[in-house]
């Protein structure tokens, strides 16, 4: 009975015991995919901690260092430009009526610096410890208590809708191709970057420019921030000031396709 039931020369082993079991290829595959994941973690970190944000750091650093070497080559160039107007106008041919035609183009450009009667507005972020302080509004999210692009654009248009000569953002002149950019709660402005308070100076009639801003929706909504939540607002008037003009390229720069 044992002979039939078990014949000479094979395995006294059940037959399914020898497959290889769905739990064991399973188990394989989890370990494979363990050591993949390790491996590529060590070839990525080189001996670093992966977890640590100095990456981030070092491209804060590099942004800040372009940032500085942009101011100066603007001074720069703003410096070779006198010389080269300097010497053009020593014999260029030009007409008096035409210099002078020159000049007012020039200056109406933002290229030449502007003198007059100027206003100026500080904009600048809550404490971020901040705290509605006005019964029937939410506690802020932290988006409430930072400057942000459409803040700055409101000021900027107000102040050219209110009659402004020539506007100053920071230390930098804007011109018609000049655009008022943020990332974050930092600002970029034709190559440069600024942290809060945002300062903007407007040569103008003061009455004018400040009845401007009153009336703008845009500032009257930012305006419930600044009293609900303490973001901040303060117009001065800066009496006569002189805005430096424009040292930037006034060349156009578009995207262009990938050949």
């Amino acid at each position: 009975m044992s002979n039939s039931a078990n014949p000479q020369g094979m395995d006294s082993t059940p037959a399914r015991s020898r497959r290889f079991r769905p739990v064991r290829l399973l188990t394989v595959a989890v370990f494979a995919l363990a050591g993949l994941i390790f491996f590529t973690s060590f070839n990525t970190a080189k001996g670093t901690n992966i977890r640590t944000d100095a990456s981030l750091l070092k491209l804060s650093d590099l942004i800040l260092e372009r940032s500085h070497k942009n101011g100066q080559l603007d001074e720069s160039n703003g410096a070779l430009r006198d010389d080269v107007e300097a010497l053009a106008e020593r014999d260029d041919g030009s007409t008096k009526a035409e210099d002078e035609k020159l000049t007012a183009l020039e200056e109406k450009a933002g290229t030449q610096p502007l003198k007059g009667q100027a206003i100026s507005v500080t904009l600048n972020d809550a404490p971020p410890d901040a705290t509605a302080k006005l019964p029937g509004y939410p506690e802020p999210q932290p988006d409430y208590l930072v400057i942000h692009q459409q803040d700055l654009q409101a000021v900027v248009n107000a102040l050219w809708q209110g009659g402004a000569q020539g506007i100053k953002v920071m230390d930098q002149r804007l011109i018609s191709t000049s655009a008022v950019r943020c990332v974050g709660n930092t600002l970029i402005l034709q190559g440069r970057v600024y942290s809060p308070p945002y300062k903007i100076t407007a040569v103008g009639d003061p009455e004018k420019l400040k009845q401007s801003l009153a009336a703008s929706k845009a500032i009257q909504n930012y305006m419930v921030y600044v009293n609900v939540y303490g973001l901040g607002w303060k117009v001065e008037d800066d009496g006569a000031v002189t805005l430096p003009g424009y040292s930037g390229t006034v060349d156009l720069q578009y995207a262009k396709p990938v050949e």
